[in-house]
């Protein structure tokens, strides 16, 4: 899909890759049809950010998202103020996206949970999905979450157990997946049995995080048939990578073939984790739908009204987007036409 033409683009614009028809979809075997992308950037993307953004910028990226196709984006969480200071405004953005799910048919606001409190939070403000956020080592569980692996599997209990009872669907966030700052590689049998624990407790689905981007293919199957063997339907797995060593589209491509049909993603490639300093980037969300496209697999994705999303948002955090698409469709500084 190539939409409509950038904002200010006049008719002397010089024709881009979209507008000559690129990419051209190729069909290969062993893949789906369809992929259902996970948008994190308004939650994941922004946590990191050094300087506060304004609530009604956060709004309105979320708007523009929604706008572009994505049907699934991950608006903010409810973890203490002190923990996460640019999501600190989680009551107040809720109230500004009521609206949203009337206006673009089929929208899920899906928002990040640490405990019952975060979840009476959430509740109060009518979220319709929760996600909760769990590691697959125990450093960057007492790291992040302040606890062990397991103490974090017993806060979760009751928070995915009173959310299923109120017909509110749990995402399972599993982070380290693939190694980890402290401790090294991770063996797949731990990373399994927590994932199990996860799903056992009544998350519909469970991400895999690759937290710090060092995963590669060969890892990624290895990790998808332990589930397999474990019986877990690859259809209640997706995958999360961040893109440090430059692997996030071959492992997603790799995931695919393996039957995933969920991939979460970034706008314009934001993001990082504020308790794991080597985790950068998220993987782009329009370097993904560039790949997705190009082998014909349908997203519902605008890219046209998505590139120009990130390009706005760029502007706005004052520097250029990471995403090789962004960059090569909006100029190397992603700064796009004037608003």
């Amino acid at each position: 899909m190539t939409g409509a033409a950038p904002r200010g683009a006049g008719p002397t614009r010089e024709p881009d890759a979209l507008d000559l028809g690129l990419p051209d979809p190729v069909r290969a075997p062993g893949l789906p049809e369809e992929v259902r992308i996970h948008e994190v950037g308004p939650r994941d993307g922004l946590q990191n950010e050094g300087s506060l953004v304004p609530v009604e910028v956060k709004a309105e990226f979320i708007d523009r998202l929604a706008a572009a196709g994505l049907r699934t984006v991950e608006a903010t969480s409810f973890v203490h103020p002190k923990w996460v200071p640019q999501l600190a405004d989680a009551e107040e953005l809720m109230p500004r996206l009521a609206d949203l799910p009337d206006r673009h048919p089929g929208l899920r606001l899906p928002v990040l949970v640490p405990n019952e409190r975060g979840l009476d939070r959430a509740l109060a403000h009518h979220a319709t999905d929760v996600a909760v956020f769990a590691s697959a080592t125990e450093t960057f569980a007492r790291r992040n979450l302040n606890r062990s692996a397991d103490g974090a599997m017993a806060m979760f209990r009751p928070v995915v157990e009173r959310a299923t009872a109120a017909g509110v669907p749990v995402r399972g966030y599993l982070s380290m997946c693939f190694g980890d700052p402290w401790e090294g590689p991770v063996p797949v049998a731990q990373v399994v049995g927590l994932g199990v624990r996860l799903l056992e407790m009544g998350c519909a689905e469970l991400s895999l995080g690759d937290t710090i981007g060092v995963a590669t293919p060969g890892q990624v199957t290895a990790l998808l048939d332990g589930f397999a063997a474990a019986g877990v339907p690859v259809g209640r797995l997706a995958v999360h990578f961040h893109d440090t060593y430059g692997q996030a589209l071959s492992n997603t491509l790799t995931a695919l073939r393996a039957g995933v049909t969920v991939v979460d993603a970034s706008a314009g490639g934001l993001g990082g984790c504020p308790y794991a300093k080597s985790a950068t980037g998220n993987l782009a969300t329009e370097d993904l739908v560039w790949m997705l496209h190009g082998l014909g697999i349908r997203t519902g994705v605008d890219l046209r009204a998505l590139v120009a999303t990130s390009g706005w948002m760029a502007r706005r955090l004052g520097r250029p987007s990471p995403s090789r698409t962004v960059q090569a469709l909006l100029g190397a500084t992603a700064a796009g036409a004037p608003d």
